[in-house]
């Protein structure tokens, strides 16, 4: 069983469904409301855990009844909590989702994710060095992200950054990751002044550039390679990204080949859309496995 360490945000999820989603200014009535745990750290750690691997969960949460629903979920999906610290200054976060046409359009508030800070991260160093890869995401504070590339490759520990939310990643950074994970947007915030098919050539076999339904672009060295995605009839697509980046995780810890573990996470992630809820679709392993 492969160690996966995820360091990331853990939020509750606030997700409204409504066949139109409002403009500015505008109000529709919705069809329901719910709450559901997630986060992208969170979905990751859980996507990890039910793909078979041993996964550790480095973040915050408030010392709420939110932060308690976050923590107890994370248990039950066999994810070790020792370090998710409930801070009482603040509250846990939140994600803001409409589900309309399709599609879904989300507001985070960062709340105690903003406290997952480098010296946090310090009291859980020895999980991080005994892992097999450590996924990274941008909901907790930029130097987290930054320090946690510096002890991984102090370390000789694979690091999978997934730069979303987008917005800028240092050099350093980018050359200290193993694998880098963007769709379309956020590859264009990480390489200003370069096209899709330049950064892929510049990066074989460590970019890989999600573009939703038609599966995932990357370079292997020789030539650009598309892996296409699984067509299914999506019924929630939040969490599919966070479901891709853990199996693809799961996958290379395992020593699978690149052109094989995209093809585990897309198939895991076209089975996560297939549900309700960023979690509530995440497919096991003998789910992937029997539909690969």
């Amino acid at each position: 069983m492969v160690k996966i360490v995820v360091v990331g945000s853990a939020s509750m999820d606030l997700v409204v469904t409504s066949n139109k989603r409002p403009g500015a200014g505008e109000t529709v009535l919705g069809e329901s409301f719910k709450t559901v745990p997630g986060g992208k750290g969170a979905n990751q750690a859980v996507a990890a855990a039910r793909l078979g691997a041993e996964v550790t969960m480095i973040g915050c949460v408030g010392d709420d009844h939110y932060g308690e629903i976050i923590i107890r979920n994370l248990e039950e999906n066999g994810v070790c909590t020792s370090f998710m610290k409930p801070v009482t200054h603040t509250e846990s976060g939140t994600a803001h989702i409409v589900l309309a046409e399709g599609d879904n359009s989300i507001v985070v508030v960062k709340g105690a994710n903003d406290l997952v800070t480098p010296s946090y991260v310090q009291q859980a160093l020895r999980p991080i060095h005994e892992a097999d890869m450590v996924l990274i995401q941008q909901e907790i504070p930029e130097e987290t992200v930054e320090y946690v590339s510096q002890v991984c490759h102090a370390s000789g520990v694979p690091l999978l950054l997934n730069p979303a939310p987008a917005r800028t990643v240092s050099p350093e950074v980018i050359a200290r990751a193993s694998y880098l994970t963007p769709n379309e947007h956020e590859t264009e915030i990480l390489f200003p002044g370069l096209t899709a098919e330049e950064a892929l050539k510049q990066y074989p076999n460590k970019l890989f550039i999600t573009v939703g339904k038609q599966g995932v672009r990357y370079h292997d060295g020789t030539r650009e390679v598309t892996v296409p995605a699984y067509p299914v009839e999506a019924v929630d697509t939040t969490g599919a990204g966070d479901t891709f980046n853990a199996a693809f995780a799961v996958a290379l810890a395992e020593g699978k080949s690149i052109a094989a573990s995209l093809r585990f996470a897309n198939r895991a992630a076209s089975l996560s859309v297939m549900k309700f809820g960023a979690q509530g679709g995440m497919p096991t392993r003998q789910e992937v496995e029997e539909s690969l």
